[in-house]
């Protein structure tokens, strides 16, 4: 495991940046992800409702969950971030005693959606476990695939012989042709990428139909997994080559921010209280004309391990209009 902890996660180390309060008039940096994903378009959805609000929101893109705990806890001044849930266990996990105090300034703002955990094998493999010793595509450098596969095998002390970084697709087709023994790739079902494999059952494409039979899921149901990870399914209905249901796990895309709650960072506190309310009132405006991923969102979901910020519960959460009925003022 030592070599997986390395080059990804040396800034783990550095001292935590104080961040200095905000002026009224600056936007508040929103992390993302690649321009082209979920968290980016996530971004600047929440941009476009804040900014009724009169909050000003600069959404900028970045290589994924990794790179933005980064960026929280560097000199940008970044406020929001958007990462997998499953960050809070990678750094806990880690032997830097600034990691872990990271993971303590960290808070919950809202839980968005599920994004499930396909792991491809070759079907000599029957397990998770069966990954030991074994060569295995993480993603590349920086993304939420590499932070799953890395603490995954933490959590089940698992070393494989080697972790191989690289793009998504890549590790695909090295497991279809053999040369690795299994891809880790983190997303909500059905993934485009997986999806694509049913075109090699098509007749033009028979000369690969074999080496679609020779790979399969891996059931990932440890209890273990499960304190960490909701469980989920993989079904015939999500991919036609599967042919019976596997059970997974799955992470939470969650926006976090630092914990503002205290004295020298009020202002940035009342401001992320406003933004809050914004995306509550906005949620249904969201849900039908953002990203599709809004449909999936349930604002009150269960966080699980993570710290709900102060700022953003002061907020009045489900019963907020309530409390506005109670402390409006009424003209005699």
């Amino acid at each position: 495991m030592r070599r997986l902890f390395g080059g990804p996660t040396l800034w783990l180390v550095c001292l935590l940046t104080i961040l200095p309060a905000a002026r009224a008039d600056e936007p508040l940096v929103l992390v993302t992800g690649p321009k082209t994903g979920t968290y980016y378009a996530f971004g600047k959805d929440i941009a476009q409702a804040a900014a009724k609000a009169g909050i000003r929101i600069d959404v900028k893109a970045s290589e994924g969950s990794i790179d933005n705990i980064k960026r929280l806890n560097g000199s940008e001044n970044a406020a929001l971030g958007i990462v997998q849930s499953d960050v809070l266990g990678f750094l806990s996990r880690s032997k830097s005693k600034e990691s872990e105090r990271m993971a303590s300034n960290l808070r919950l703002v809202f839980p968005f959606y599920n994004e499930e955990v396909h792991v491809l094998a070759r079907k000599s493999i029957k397990s998770f476990a069966g990954l030991q010793g074994r060569k295995v595509a993480i993603g590349e450098e920086g993304s939420g695939n590499m932070l799953t596969a890395i603490n995954l095998f933490s959590m089940m002390n698992i070393t494989p012989a080697e972790s191989v970084k690289m793009s998504p697709a890549q590790g695909v087709v090295a497991v279809l042709k053999g040369e690795l023994d299994a891809v880790v790739f983190v997303g909500g079902k059905p993934v485009r990428l997986f999806k694509n494999l049913e075109d090699l059952t098509l007749p033009e494409n028979r000369k690969y139909a074999t080496m679609l039979e020779q790979v399969h899921f891996l059931p990932l149901d440890n209890p273990r997994m499960l304190e960490e990870y909701k469980p989920a399914q993989i079904s015939h209905a999500d991919y036609n080559f599967v042919d019976e249901t596997v059970p997974t796990i799955a992470v939470q895309a969650v926006l976090i921010s630092h914990d503002f709650s205290q004295g020298h960072s009020k202002r940035r506190c009342d401001r992320l209280a406003a933004l809050a309310d914004a995306i509550r009132a906005n949620l249904p405006a969201l849900k039908e004309k953002g990203h599709p991923k809004w449909q999936e969102v349930n604002l009150d979901a269960d966080s699980g391990v993570w710290k709900k910020d102060v700022c953003a519960k002061s907020s009045g959460g489900e019963h907020s209009g309530l409390m506005k009925i109670l402390e409006k003022d009424k003209a005699d």
